[in-house]
């Protein structure tokens, strides 16, 4: 009777080791090979990838109908004061969107919200101010890396005026039902200078200045550059379509 029960437990032992390594999966139950990315060739020191759209000076056009008005020179494009903001002839929704700027040198007169603004609307409703924050006091929802009116900026990595600065900006389109109804708001990462200002942070509608904001559906629109009447510089746009 010993002999019976020790076999009848070695025959359970081997039967429940074999049942486990059955259930064990291998690991290439787990490797995915059919969806390989597509190679992108990375731009050195914040230039385009190779499957970026540069938005030159070309791209852009005036919100009045016509040419862009802003001048062109050796690649850097300027406010030109009183000819109204700038948009993309193209139509964009989610995007990496890379924006490089400068703040021209300005009186000490020039205070508050009247110092370098200006402003990088993503599908022209929703705002990453620019403006000189170095050391311009305003309110913190309006400063450079502000979300205009909605989020002020993790920190300020402004640099002075005359210095090429660089938005990197991760943008999520909102979206809407049939009916109109907000299926999610806007979201949006910046990165300004190298460091994270915004992190991945939802809008509850477009821009305004005064008052609260509140969605209207829309589709793919353009990118805005504004003329908030300064002679903001701006170089190196360029954008992917995520």
């Amino acid at each position: 009777m010993i002999r019976s029960a020790i076999t009848i437990t070695a025959i359970l032992s081997t039967s429940l080791s074999l049942t486990f390594a059955q259930m064990v999966p291998e690991p290439k139950a787990t490797e995915v090979w059919g969806k390989e990315p597509v190679k992108v060739t990375p731009g050195e020191q914040g230039a385009a990838p190779s499957d970026a759209i540069k938005l030159n000076h070309a791209e852009w056009e005036s919100v009045l109908g016509g040419d862009n008005p802003w001048t062109n020179e050796n690649g850097v494009m300027t406010v030109k004061p009183g000819t109204k903001d700038i948009r993309t002839k193209r139509s964009f929704g989610d995007v990496q969107l890379h924006v490089e700027w400068r703040i021209p040198e300005l009186d000490a007169k020039f205070v508050d919200q009247d110092r370098g603004n200006s402003g990088v609307f993503l599908q022209q409703f929703y705002e990453v101010q620019v403006l000189d924050s170095y050391e311009n006091k305003t309110y913190n929802n309006g400063q450079a890396g502000s979300l205009y009116k909605q989020h002020i900026p993790l920190v300020n990595a402004t640099k002075p005026a005359m210095q090429w600065q660089t938005y990197d900006i991760i943008y999520t389109a909102p979206r809407f039902g049939k009916n109109g109804n907000v299926i999610s708001q806007a979201r949006m990462t910046v990165i300004h200078n190298g460091v994270l200002i915004q992190n991945n942070v939802s809008l509850t509608g477009p821009t305004v200045y005064i008052g609260a904001p509140s969605y209207e559906p829309h589709g793919e629109l353009p990118i805005y550059l504004q003329d908030h009447d300064h002679e903001v510089s701006y170089r190196n746009i360029w954008i992917r379509e995520l």
